[in-house]
């Protein structure tokens, strides 16, 4: 029944046809449980293994690849090789291919958890007034149409209507669903909103939620799916995984480079037809199969194989490093998503502010003899811990705040008028609430002003353990005074009482609105002396103005407190007894925003990071929060800023992309909306962070770019997220996204380094293609370089240190090229040098070596007429190692002069040396140690064709390989002084958090 909070209970009850005092029968229970179903979230399937591994091979380099490997197999058969031979290169390539699958697969396997963890929110019993008798039963046998009472403590059912108050109010903790800060008190009314929102059904208990005080009956109007949570779970199922922007990039380049890759082969296959012939070959067929061998090779070549392997492992070490600022990153690709984000959607309760109501005004009667007449204090402290200080208006600490006599009493008050209990979790290490928000953050205001009559008290409470100093103040309070009789808060009266005792004497404490307990009122506490002295009409309307203030411009929630000398010997309380009380105090409290939090929305605007603020609360609970956090000192008027979720929906759509544009605040919102917000966002080009703990943000999480919950948030959220922050602090989300700036900037290096280096390979098997001279390398040969020498320098570029400015600059746009303009022309002129490189190394060993031939370089050109004519020197000299040997050691000397280029996109090695990268330095090192072994070990230089080099011809090597740093340094000349740089950099002062300073 989805309209059941517009109708009335007569209604609800006539619509399942229950009568509220017996409840379903049995015939009933059946019939509903076949219209409607079963009080379960449904099992979803989950995606099978082998479709999971499939979707980790659709990608069409990787398709290239798996097909390289094959015809490479089929080759070496067709050419009679056997042994390793013939396996080793297909091998190493579906390895490589394997490994990152696997990655896939266990990244997708996490993702869908938060369905799972769904489940933790339905409660496991319900009292249930079945055939006219109540009974205890699963919550998963629960029909619409069910008679279910509720009291405090108990975990909502199903979504269920109020029929029957049993206690003077009902109220529920829903921010699980809705994000409001505080408890909901529920009534039975309907509801005539249109367009209602959770927080607009008053008279509906939400599945999930938790009733914080008072009793009362309900009648189930919906089950399994059909409830607030199941409308979560079919949100989060028909949200697709956002693709990140850096895997849509080498998605895009993947495409680009198959095709250039398939024209190339082809060119190459069709400018060799008329050396098909050639006798070398022994026939046309073996040549077509020769040629289209050399196709394959530069397949191999131009594909960087360990592109995937070295983005995987730099983004993971990114997450080390992440780790370390309290972010844990559960998805990869969105340590990078994190270095583009533009707009970063903030939940604000437990994000922005610590969800942990605490009192932070205090204000009370100095004296009526001196001026001022009302004394305010501030309370320092915004957790539930009992960490704080009192601070009068100057503002000075007060050593021994109980000395004063309206906070004493304010503190007896707080303690004895309270039902909640505050508790330490040493498993946690956090403090633990049961009961009203408020009521805790009255006990731990108790604890603040501590106790009287000791010189020593604020650090003697310092000497306790954790346990035993949590309410330490309040158990002193509970034992001095004994309770005798409570009245209830309610609806009509808005206050509370309870009736102590202590040395035969009865006093009444009393908390409630400060408008109910005033006009109760008929004297006041007064602070200097502890007098008490008549309640004039002067000193009322000055502790109006207070409480307006308080409650308006401040939005505090506000609570007055009183007492009252009662007649010895009393046992009871009755209404009649709140009237002629002592005010005692006034104080406001709110659920603060978090203390660093102000930084960080000014290092976003310093970043060209938008915020918005994202809540359940109400429209002026946030705009105060805002106006708190202060990066918007000036913004006094937030029209055009600030928007409810109903508000906005009801925009024309142009004045919606308007809104969109200026958003600082959207309220009164339900998961839905926060879904709809992340996806308007996207479709305006913007790559959005969604924060939030509750279960209502899942779905929205689960659609942002990236979705960043709270470490004490709940486990829906965090399955659902991309990233957790461990210490729950919105500052750390700013150290978070410098690192993804940075990893990005060392992955577009990287993959820089390795397409220059491949577009250098192409060259070289093109161009030896082209003059018709022996193969230069061989396809294994190419693979030892792409996957060993290139592949530990490139993972070493993902240690560069970050840019000292890497957090004044604007976000990326989203369809920014890794490679394109100027920087492509680079590294083509880059990658030419290093195949004709290794192409001169190949032809100096034939023409002019002293241990090779000597031959004029005709004679090279025309190597596979060897066998027909005459010559002076063998046919077999065209199969030496040599020349190939030096050829493969070029281009791995060659690419290490490369990789110290990539310290930096621009700046020159005189002003980053290498020894900036120890890594870099230790990679190379390693790299040629690795290519000398294969040299010089005898079995390794068996298998991979080549023998080891002369002094004279490493000599060689270097003379070809060092000019690559020459000609580089020239091209970022260039760049530096033409301007084509494309970072912007803004001349702004530093205010990242220091934990992100001290890792530059």
């Amino acid at each position: 029944m989805e309209d059941a909070y517009a109708r009335s209970v007569s209604e609800v009850l006539e619509f399942f046809g229950v009568d509220p005092s017996k409840g379903l029968s049995d015939l009933q229970v059946a019939e509903h449980a076949r219209l409607y179903g079963r009080n379960v979230l449904p099992q979803e399937q989950s995606t099978p293994f082998w479709r999971l591994v499939l979707k980790q091979f659709d990608d069409l380099l990787v398709k290239i690849l798996i097909a390289s490997a094959i015809v490479s197999f089929l080759l070496a058969l067709i050419n009679g090789e056997t042994g390793i031979s013939a396996f080793l290169e297909p091998s190493v390539i579906l390895m490589i291919l394997a490994a990152n699958a696997a990655v896939g697969v266990i990244t997708e396997t996490n993702a869908e958890k938060a369905l799972e963890e769904l489940r933790a929110y339905q409660a496991d019993v319900a009292t249930v007034l079945r055939n006219g008798c109540f009974s205890i039963l699963p919550a998963t046998d629960l029909v619409p149409g069910d008679i279910v009472e509720v009291c405090v403590g108990c975990k909502i059912p199903a979504d269920m209507r109020m029929i029957e108050m049993l206690s003077d109010h009902l109220r529920v903790d829903q921010a699980i669903l809705t994000g409001e800060s505080c408890s909901v008190e529920k009534e039975l009314g309907s509801t005539i909103a249109t367009n209602a929102v959770y927080q607009d059904k008053m008279n509906i208990l939400f599945s999930g939620t938790i009733v914080v005080a008072g009793r009362a009956k309900a009648v189930v109007v919906g089950v399994g799916s059909n409830t607030a949570m199941g409308s979560i779970r079919d949100s989060m199922l028909r949200t697709e995984d956002e693709v990140t922007p850096l895997k849509k990039k080498l998605d895009e380049f993947g495409s680009f480079l198959a095709k250039v890759i398939a024209g190339i082969c082809v060119l190459v296959w069709i400018v060799n037809i008329g050396h098909f012939r050639d006798p070398a070959h022994g026939g046309i067929l073996r040549g077509a199969i020769h040629y289209f061998k050399i196709a394959v090779a530069l397949a191999v070549a131009a594909i960087p194989e360990g592109l995937p392997a070295v983005v995987t492992t730099c983004l993971a070490l990114g997450t080390k490093r992440m780790a370390r600022l309290n972010a844990i990153v559960r998805s990869l690709p969105s340590v990078e998503t994190l270095g583009c984000t533009t707009v970063i959607c903030s939940d604000k309760t437990g994000t922005l502010t610590t969800n942990m109501m605490s009192v932070s005004k205090i204000c009370v009667l100095h004296s009526v003899n001196h001026g001022p007449i009302a004394a305010q204090y501030s309370v320092s402290g915004t957790t539930y811990a009992p960490e704080g200080f009192i601070f009068d208006s100057t503002p000075i600490q007060l050593e021994i705040p109980a000395q004063y006599p309206c906070l004493l009493h304010i503190a007896m008050c707080s303690a004895l008028c309270n039902e909640s209990v505050i508790q330490y979790n040493p498993d946690k290490r956090n403090y633990e609430k049961i009961g009203e928000s408020t009521e805790v953050a009255l006990r731990v205001l108790a604890e603040k002003i501590g106790l009287p009559g000791f010189d020593s008290m604020p650090s003697a409470l310092n000497m306790l353990s954790k346990h035993e100093r949590t309410s330490y103040c309040n158990r002193y309070w509970e034992n001095q005074f004994k309770k005798i009789s409570v009245l209830e808060f309610s609806r009509d009266r808005k206050m509370m009482s309870v009736l102590c005792s202590r040395k035969q004497i009865e006093i009444m404490f009393s908390k409630g609105a400060p408008e109910s307990v005033l006009s109760r009122c008929t004297t006041i506490l007064c602070n200097d002396d502890g007098s008490t002295v008549p309640l004039t009409a002067a000193i009322r309307a000055e502790l109006e103005s207070i409480f307006h203030s308080f409650a308006g411009k401040e939005t505090l929630r506000c609570l007055a407190l009183a007492l009252k000398r009662m007649p010895m010997g009393q046992q009871a309380l009755s209404f009649h007894d709140e009237k002629d009380l002592t005010f005692i105090g006034l104080v406001g409290m709110l659920d603060p925003p978090r203390e660093e939090v102000r930084n960080a929305i000014l290092s976003c605007m310093t970043a060209g990071i938008r915020v918005i603020v994202v809540t359940g609360d109400n429209k002026n609970t946030a705009e105060s929060l805002w106006q708190k956090i202060g990066p918007f000192d000036n913004l006094e008027d937030f029209a055009g800023h600030s928007y409810t979720a109903s508000e906005f929906e009801e925009l024309p759509a142009l004045q919606k992309t308007m809104a969109l544009q200026r958003m600082k605040l959207f309220t009164r919102v339900e998961p839905s909306h926060k879904r709809m917000l992340v996806e308007a966002l996207q479709h305006q080009n913007e790559v959005v962070a969604m924060t939030g703990d509750g279960v209502n943000d899942a779905p929205a999480l689960k659609k942002a770019n990236i979705g960043i919950a709270m470490g004490s948030g709940t486990a829906v959220a965090k399955s659902a997220s991309d990233m957790v922050l461990a210490d729950d602090n919105f500052a750390t989300i700013i150290a978070a996204v410098a690192e993804g700036r940075a990893i990005y900037n060392n992955t577009k290096q990287f993959i820089r380094y390795m397409i220059s280096s491949n577009i250098g390979e192409v060259v070289c098997i093109f161009v030896a293609a082209v003059l018709g001279i022996p193969d230069t390398l061989m396809p294994v040969q190419l693979l030892w370089v792409n996957l060993v020498t290139d592949g530990l320098p490139a993972t070493a570029i993902g240690f560069n240190k970050q840019d000292s400015d890497v957090m004044k600059a604007k976000p990326r746009k989203v369809n920014e090229a890794v490679v394109s303009g100027w920087l492509f022309f680079r590294y083509l002129v880059i990658g030419a040098y290093v195949g004709l490189a290794t192409i001169a190394g190949f032809i100096w060993w034939f023409v002019y070596s002293d241990s090779g031939p000597k031959i004029p370089y005709s004679e090279l050109m025309n190597f596979d007429s060897c066998s027909t004519r005459e010559t002076t020197y063998p046919c077999s000299v065209f199969s030496d190692r040599h020349p190939s040997t030096v050829s493969m050691t070029v281009l791995v000397v060659v690419e290490m002069f490369n990789a110290l280029n990539n310290l930096s996109e621009n700046q020159s090695l005189l002003v980053i040396p290498p020894w900036s990268n120890l890594w870099l330095v230790a990679s190379i090192a390693l790299t040629i140690l690795l290519h000398m072994l294969i040299l010089y070990v005898q079995p390794l230089a068996v298998l991979f064709s080549v023998t080891p080099l002369s002094w004279s011809e490493w000599t060689v090597v270097l003379y070809l390989s060092f000019p690559v740093i020459i000609i580089d340094e020239i091209l970022k000349f260039f760049s530096r002084r033409s301007g084509l740089r494309f970072t912007l950099r803004y001349r702004r002062r530093d205010v990242l958090p220091k934990r992100v300073s001290r890792d530059k």
